[in-house]
């Protein structure tokens, strides 16, 4: 018997349908008498009679018609929304598809799978796992370990010793011993209790990288938790089942409790959970539509699935590879700026960078000559000024190496601190199969991580700093010898003067985003857990001053392209031209006064999707392999390279310069 799932006023009802000849309509209409049912005031409602409503899917939102047999607009156990006509603002109304989530129809099923050891994850690799780009499974060997750990789990329940989060409470409880026979339900309610987060669910992306993340540590081989509930939580990622997660309520010590107990209240089948199939619904309906039954934990399961740093670790990858992303195009942004300028190149020269040699200064330095060597790629904008009486320029153009240099070392350094904290054992108590014992430890302390991505926030905001004010300069004529503000017509039209002031609020948001979380630490858990890393607001923010450097250098390379139009008809280099075709493939030249959002926003999206470096990143490592003697290093920073391999980006023929 066909059977649908209908969301009515935030309730998820099951509806059999014993005829797949009837309608839409009647459809709706059950879903509401059913509804109705539920409600001791009958929902408000006299009968479902009178209830006007529409109804559309959860898959793409689409409208159903309310005359269209249900055998031909929907699929057997898929889920609808029923929306009674004035609900729309109504605050019962929750909406089943999350925030910023990426259109439904762009969602595919992966076919290419992971394989996780619990040793080797990148966080190029989670990124993708994040995206929904792969599958997962285990191998050989971490099922093994994870196979063993349980064994030591088996005997100490069999035996009765007391160990804590196996045999007694949590936290101040720690000293409770509980009974054989309620050792499974000790589990659930760790599980149920500590769901206790609020805030907005992570989005989809998000959310898989946390559950990929916590599959990659458990499958270490430390956590105890058995090989059968791994493999059903594996299941449940690759179906792309995902619970709700609140995105606030964890500090970071005993790990990331209260997002990561969310994450394993869906396991179980209860809270929330979303998929692409269901939208929003209750976590056991979202499982049994994908044919996945509810993990049933066993002793130590529960404890194994929420103790540890995976939500500060997981957003701090995606923080990694955003920060890595966009301090690579800021580069060539602020290579195009210099250009419009009528800058100099000479601050670039090797030998300047030679003698106070940090590998990122170095490399910065090294792509802003490969994209402005007027002996390798003739510009006529800087022919045009070579024998101007200019001696040197401000330090927002000169000292570009330098700065932005800082910026790709400190990345290089928090990377390599989040890719151990990946691959890292971080639950309480740990079991050491080989030792046939458990110890307690603070793994699950998340210091070095909060750390990391807060010194991650500070040095990646000098990018938006140095920006807003070359921003200041192409907008300020008395600087940049161009029309005030960008625009002709100055006066009647006010060009790039709010742009700029937007990027000097999003600069100025940052200054107090910057501020370290991880110096503050609450004492909690009646004074157990008395010093905490605050890590979670720390990945969080960092996220967010990140968001806000992608914006203003969006905003930044608007402002240099449209300084271009007023040097026309000279043209720049050839790799800094292509970088204009690209910006005016989406972004028409400015002529008069018009709507500026969706330009910035198509920006931001071209220095989200990395196409500022696919343009340039050919002409970069062309440069490199002829400049570069073969027994030098090729990539100080290995950011370039190894983005070029990965992207397959094809390296241009000498005709093609």
């Amino acid at each position: 018997m066909p059977r649908y799932t209908a969301h009515v006023r935030g309730e998820w009802l099951a509806v059999p349908c014993g005829d797949a000849a009837l309608t839409v309509g009647w459809l709706g209409r059950e879903a509401i008498r059913r509804y109705i049912k539920n409600k001791p005031d009958n929902g408000g409602f006299a009968s479902a009679d009178d209830v006007r409503f529409l109804v559309r899917r959860c898959k793409g939102l689409g409208l159903l018609d309310s005359e269209d047999p249900l055998h031909a607009a929907l699929e057997d156990n898929e889920f609808v929304e029923v929306v009674i006509e004035g609900d729309a603002m109504s605050p019962d109304f929750i909406p089943s598809q999350p925030e910023g989530v990426y259109l439904y129809s762009k969602y595919r099923e992966p076919e290419k799978y992971i394989a996780l050891d619990g040793d080797s994850l990148t966080t190029e690799d989670l990124v993708n796992l994040g995206k929904g780009h792969y599958k997962i499974k285990l191998t050989p060997t971490a099922e093994k370990k994870v196979q063993k750990s349980r064994e030591v789990i088996e005997s100490i329940v069999k035996e009765k010793t007391v160990v804590y989060g196996i045999t007694t409470g949590f936290g101040k409880f720690a000293r409770t011993v509980i009974p054989v026979n309620k050792l499974e339900e000790l589990q659930v309610n760790l599980v149920r209790s500590h769901s206790s987060g609020v805030g907005k669910p992570l989005i989809p992306e998000r959310c898989r990288m946390l559950l990929a993340l916590r599959i990659n540590v458990l499958a270490k081989g430390y956590s105890g938790i058995s090989l059968e509930t791994l493999k059903r939580v594996i299941e449940v990622f690759n179906a792309s089942c995902l619970p709700y997660v609140p995105e606030k309520g964890t500090v970071g010590a005993s790990g990331d409790l209260a997002p990561l107990s969310h994450l394993a209240l869906g396991l179980i089948g209860e809270g929330k959970m979303w998929s692409p199939k269901s939208g929003w619904a209750d976590a056991k309906y979202v499982l049994e539509a994908h044919g996945l039954k509810p993990v049933v934990l066993k002793p130590k399961e529960g404890l194994a699935l929420i103790n540890g740093t995976q939500m500060i670790t997981s957003l701090g990858c995606e923080a990694v590879e955003r920060a890595s992303a966009i301090a690579r195009q800021a580069d060539i942004v602020a290579a195009l700026t210099l250009e419009v300028l009528k800058g100099t190149t000479k601050a670039c020269d090797t030998d300047i960078h030679a003698v106070r040699p940090h590998r990122g200064q170095i490399e910065v330095a090294f792509r802003f000559r490969s994209l402005l060597d007027s002996d390798h790629h003739p510009s006529e904008i800087a022919e045009s000024h070579r024998f101007c009486d200019r001696v040197q320029d401000a330090y927002t153009l000169r000292c570009c190496p330098q700065v932005h240099g800082v910026v790709n070392d400190t990345i290089a350094f928090v990377k390599n601190i989040i890719t151990t904290e990946l691959n890292s054992a971080t639950d309480n108590p740990m079991v050491f199969a080989s030792r046939g014992e458990t110890i307690s430890g603070g793994n699950f302390h998340g210091e070095y991580p909060a750390k990391a991505l807060d010194y991650l926030a500070i040095g990646i905001h000098e990018l938006a700093a140095i920006s807003e004010r070359r921003i200041e300069r192409l907008c300020n004529p008395s600087l940049s010898e161009l029309p005030a503000f960008l625009v002709a017509e100055g006066g009647l039209n006010s060009g790039f003067m709010i742009a700029h002031c937007t990027a000097a609020a999003l600069v100025s948001e940052n200054k107090a985003l910057c501020h370290p979380s991880s110096v503050d630490s609450l004492s909690t858990s009646a004074a157990t857990e008395d010093h905490v890393s605050m890590g979670g607001w720390a990945a969080r923010k960092a996220l967010r001053v990140i968001e806000h450097v992608e914006q203003v250098l969006a905003i930044e390379l608007l402002a240099a392209c449209q300084g271009i139009e007023f040097l026309r008809p000279l043209r720049t280099t050839t790799p800094l031209e292509k970088v204009y075709d690209l910006v005016r493939s989406v972004v028409r030249p400015w002529i008069k006064d018009r709507f500026m959002a969706p330009d910035i926003e198509a920006a931001h999206r071209l220095l989200i999707e990395q196409k500022v470096w696919e343009v340039a990143a050919p002409y970069i490592e062309k440069y490199r392999m002829e400049h570069i003697p073969e027994s030098r290093p090729v990539s100080p920073t290995a950011f370039s390279l190894e983005f070029l391999h990965k992207k397959s980006t094809k390296i241009p023929e000498s005709g093609d310069l």
